[in-house]
């Protein structure tokens, strides 16, 4: 038991999480709160790290792997299922070894890695990639099952991003985050393929001076969440900001943030009433880290709706 409790200071303006200070992330992604454990944990995509801050100990733990993990879910049998540079891995528990988990359906590719993922309701991890060249559009978004049955569910894509789905299992969101265009689609009960998708949001790819919209006010979607209102929450890279969105797409609110590269946002604490939003300095000139001195850290900040609970991994 720690005798400061650092979620008692957590108020309506997204503030650097005081805990997590110490770590400021090339690429910090996926933030998840484990609810037995009442912990977060988050990953360095860059660093090849996963922290842990427990708010039992006080302390952050931080593992060192040999190749990217770019996001993970907790496993129903204990432990992670992590997306990696190849395809999946698991790990038992904190300091058990990385075992590749189905086909590394990525291991021919060299420019690709996975990078953002989520378990629906059937204990299926859906997993997305990324490609470094980004001219070509050959990234996707798969479907692990806990048999370690691996099914393309889309493709043509450069990044893979934003996965989450609604309470009611009725939504999944998802973006290719250099398209600016949040997609939302309306799964039916045994979702084998993914039904043709409706837009929830297209952010502008272009200020009106036909200038990149990066800056206050614009971004390209990263990682969101779903709250228990079926309202979709979207980091904004490049921009300064994460908003919620009104179920008819419509930003509904904006929350500005001091570092320009805000990467996800997902809900935690005991109520799932703390925002937790990941940040980046990669990338960032010297000027830059000057003028964000938290880029790399997370902040976080109190909300109305819980957070939708997250679904583990049934493998």
């Amino acid at each position: 038991m720690t005798l400061f409790d650092p979620m008692a200071e957590i108020g309506p303006t997204p503030r650097p999480f005081a805990p997590t200070r110490a770590i400021r992330a090339l690429l910090g992604e996926c933030p998840r709160w484990h609810e037995a454990e009442g912990a977060l944990y988050w990953v360095d995509i860059a660093a090849m790290t996963l922290h842990r801050w427990s708010s039992r100990t006080g302390f952050v733990a931080t593992r060192q792997f040999d190749a990217p993990v770019a996001c993970f879910s907790f496993r129903k049998a204990g432990g992670l299922i992590l997306g990696m540079k190849n395809g999946c891995a698991t790990i038992d528990d904190w300091d058990a070894p990385v075992k590749d988990f189905g086909e590394q359906f990525l291991a021919d590719q060299p420019l690709h890695r996975l990078n953002d993922g989520r378990c629906d309701a059937a204990g299926n991890f859906w997993v997305g990639s990324t490609n470094r060249d980004k001219a070509v559009r050959n990234a996707g978004l798969w479907r692990v099952a806990p048999d370690g049955v691996v099914q393309q569910m889309a493709g043509d894509m450069a990044t893979a991003n934003g996965a989450a789905f609604s309470g009611d299992g009725r939504y999944f969101v998802h973006t290719d985050t250099p398209s600016h265009l949040l997609r939302r689609y309306t799964l039916g009960a045994g979702t084998e393929a993914l039904p043709t998708p409706e837009t929830l949001h297209q952010f502008p790819t272009h200020k009106p001076d036909g200038s990149a919209a990066v800056g206050k006010g614009f971004g390209r979607p990263d990682g969101g969440s779903f709250d228990e209102a079926g309202l979709y929450w979207s980091a904004l890279f490049d921009g300064w900001r994460v908003v919620q969105l009104a179920s008819d797409g419509s930003i509904a609110h904006s929350i500005a943030l001091p570092v320009a590269r805000p990467t996800m946002v997902a809900f935690g604490g005991p109520d799932r009433r703390t925002a937790f939003v990941t940040t980046a300095s990669e990338g960032l000139g010297r000027w830059q880290r000057w003028r964000q001195p938290h880029a790399g850290r997370i902040f976080a900040f109190r909300v109305d709706s819980p957070g939708v609970a997250e679904w583990d991994f049934a493998g």
